[in-house]
């Protein structure tokens, strides 16, 4: 199932549930099936997002350097949280730029 995030500052950004419930979770928010980040909580939830990716690259530094004879590894294309959350990233600096909320739901679920 896919999350749709919106904000008037940028595309909609769509994801799968389990990746949205992951990231919403790391900012500090409720992964329910629908809500809202308010413009006065994306400096917080930006930061929160930015030390969850920064501390994934350092582990993945330790990682490279103990096990530096994986070249396959060390090659390969990165699958971590900052290649999936940068879209949802990218969303939450413009709109905290320009003072927007960000939505998401699930399409097609009622929106009372």
């Amino acid at each position: 199932m896919l999350v749709t995030f919106q904000s008037p500052t940028t595309p909609d950004v769509l994801m799968l549930r389990e990746l949205a419930q992951y990231l919403l979770g790391i900012v500090g928010k409720q992964p329910d099936s629908r809500g809202i980040i308010q413009y006065d909580e994306l400096p917080r939830a930006i930061s929160r997002l930015e030390m969850a990716i920064s501390d994934e690259e350092k582990a993945e530094i330790v990682e490279d350097a103990l096990n530096y004879a994986a070249l396959d590894h060390l090659c390969g294309p990165g699958n971590g949280i900052a290649q999936r959350a940068w879209p949802l990233l990218n969303m939450m600096q413009h709109a905290d730029l320009q003072q927007a909320d960000i939505t998401w739901g699930v399409p097609g679920q009622d929106r009372r």
